[in-house]
């Protein structure tokens, strides 16, 4: 999705960033993702981000396993994504309806003492340059592999998809579609976002779907829905 603004690199986004602990969630760079936002920490958050002017919201997975029990806060992986707010409703209820497009990837640096009632982090975007080059590393991209696994996959779950769609899409927006839909979780969905390129991302997708419809074909289990 086209956005009003460029970002030509890591020195063009800000170094501190408010960010939204979500697990299971996978925001890609050039990825849009759909968000209900009602949580009143969270919409002073997007309130916060528009009249900062920089519409940025770093999406970032809790780190359960690392966590103390039933923790309000729990630790955060150290790898998200920021993505900007480029669609956004009242829904006249009191929660915003909102789409971001993500921009970058980030490394945590530390987590900040704020006021605030949601998080905000020190990120590093500059062990993810090529996150700002569109399309980097598509023709390594095996994609005859990725709409087989597809294909196994949406037989095996009894699901269609537009075809038509799939084949016209570009390599770059069909792997990271298919990564931030795919129904795997937190460890499958991050080992994705640090992959250190399409290609090897492709493969860990392809990887996860094979493994995952081999299980159920010897387990005997219903299909993934």
């Amino acid at each position: 999705m086209p956005i009003n603004i460029e970002y030509r690199g890591p020195a063009d986004l800000p170094e501190i960033i408010p960010v939204f602990p979500l697990p299971g969630a996978l925001l890609l760079p050039r990825g849009q993702m759909p968000l209900n936002i009602f949580e009143p920490r969270y919409l002073a958050m997007v309130d916060d981000s528009f009249r900062d002017g920089h519409r940025l919201i770093g999406m970032i997975q809790p780190d359960v396993a690392h966590s103390p029990k039933n923790s309000d806060k729990p630790a955060l992986f150290s790898v998200g994504c920021v993505g900007r707010i480029t669609q956004l409703a009242e829904s006249g209820d009191g929660r915003y309806i909102l789409e971001l497009t993500g921009v970058a990837r980030f490394k945590v640096i530390e987590e900040l003492d704020v006021l605030t009632a949601y998080r905000q982090c020190k990120v590093d975007f500059f062990a993810f340059a090529d996150d700002f080059k569109a399309r980097l590393g598509e023709e390594a991209v095996n994609r005859e592999a990725l709409l087989v696994a597809l294909a196994d996959f949406l037989k095996a779950n009894n699901l269609k998809v537009d075809w038509e769609g799939v084949e016209s899409a570009p390599n770059e927006a069909l792997v990271n579609a298919l990564a931030m839909m795919s129904p795997y979780g937190p460890a499958e969905k991050q080992a994705m976002l640090e992959a250190p390129d399409l290609k090897t991302r492709a493969e860990i997708l392809i990887a996860v779907t094979e493994m995952d419809l081999a299980k159920k074909r010897t387990s005997g289990d219903p299909p993934l829905q």
